[in-house]
């Protein structure tokens, strides 16, 4: 594969350097981007997984924008091992997330956003590591960050997630973005349980002094998850903005439940690009929360995954879309014991191939047994 990267870098004191190409500024007949899921099969080892990757980008001579991993901690050096022996050496934003598998495998699966045709990629550098990639899809730019946290660990958990923000901002503004242009977080909290509400309320905080472009705070995920650094928490984001009048992002509302700052969580329940050609809809985490925000069928996996798959249905009906366009999903389980509630949900509607990663952790609340999280992409009218 040839790559055309440029960069972005912090250098000594806050300077930056830039080559600053980017891709088609003309409609292209299918998206830029596209995301490989990949998750272990049965007896195999982990090597198979990223090979099945690679052989995906060779075949569609595209370049890795950002990687989302989740997988046991305990088996880090092996799965990075096979990770770069099969993709190279790490040259875009990857988050890590424990995340643990539901059937004991080292990992659960592997998520990788990916652009078609080597086209440029702009990579942004904080320090040693890359953090984030920005690419054009003919109707606005895109900036796709990974792997944020903190700088100390040793700080309280809402000061970790102050300066987490600090950093993402930073890398932002290298890219020629700001947080105003985010539609999209993944927020990764070691024990969610023990601080979300101090989460909550910093992110609540900091997102009061910030116009959002869209006029919507964005989509977002948050679940329980370590991450290498021994941090509070590990970010992703997508931010977009427009290059033609006619491209948008903008919020979607769930027919089925209140707005999620209702019951004081700072999230849109999903949000819609339309750029390039294409529509791209980003459903937020969705669990088994009652119209007034109180979650419903407690203790009871099945009824929870029901409601919360019912829940995202009349989102995407909302939006002329359906299970069929998903293009990435995960799938949060508090005990492995839940997946096949969810397996025969998707067997009983012939979608037992989504492209979907099981991932056993907590949710935001103690009584919410399940969430999923997926994105759809179809043409545009």
């Amino acid at each position: 594969m040839s790559e055309h990267p440029t960069s972005l870098d912090v250098l000594g004191a806050g300077q930056a350097q830039s080559d600053s190409t980017y891709l088609c500024r003309t409609p292209i007949l299918r998206p830029c981007e596209f995301v490989i899921t990949e998750r272990p099969r049965a007896g195999e080892p982990v090597a198979a997984v990223f090979s099945r990757v690679a052989d995906r980008l060779a075949a569609e001579r595209a370049e890795v924008l950002s990687v989302m991993l989740y997988g046991s901690m305990a088996g880090r050096d092996l799965v990075e091992r096979a990770m770069v022996e099969a993709l190279g050496a790490v040259a875009w934003p990857l988050t890590w997330v424990e995340g643990a598998s539901c059937d004991g495998a080292p990992i659960a699966g592997i998520q990788v956003f990916a652009l078609n045709s080597g086209a440029p990629i702009t990579r942004v550098r904080l320090g040693s590591r890359v953090v984030a990639s920005v690419f054009e899809d003919g109707g606005a730019r895109h900036c796709l960050l990974g792997g944020f946290g903190p700088n100390s660990v040793a700080l309280r958990a809402p000061a970790q997630v102050q300066q987490m923000f600090g950093n993402l901002e930073c890398a932002l503004d290298l890219a020629g973005f700001e947080l105003a242009d985010v539609v999209r977080t993944w927020f990764y909290n070691e024990d969610i349980l023990g601080w979300y509400g101090d989460f909550n309320r910093v992110r609540t905080e900091h997102y009061a002094n910030v116009k959002w472009r869209t006029g919507s705070i964005p989509a977002s995920t948050g679940v329980s998850g370590k991450n290498p650094a021994g941090a509070a928490l590990a970010v992703a984001a997508w931010a977009m903005r427009p290059l033609v009048p006619g491209a948008v992002a903008q919020e979607v509302a769930s027919p089925l439940q209140c707005p999620a700052p209702a019951y004081g969580s700072s999230f849109a329940r999903a949000m819609e690009i339309n750029s390039g050609g294409w529509r791209r809809l980003l459903v937020s985490g969705t669990a088994s929360i009652h119209p007034g925000g109180a979650t419903a069928w407690v203790g009871n996996p099945k009824k929870q995954i029901d409601l919360t798959m019912e829940v995202i249905a009349a989102i995407l009906e909302s939006r002329g879309v359906g299970f069929p366009d998903v293009s990435r999903a995960t799938a949060y389980f508090q005990h492995p014991l839940f997946v096949p509630y969810f397996e025969r949900w998707c067997d009983a509607r012939d979608l037992r191939h989504m492209p979907v990663v099981f991932v056993n952790c907590d949710i935001c609340r103690d009584d919410l047994l399940f969430e999923l999280e997926l994105d759809t992409t179809v043409k545009a009218e």
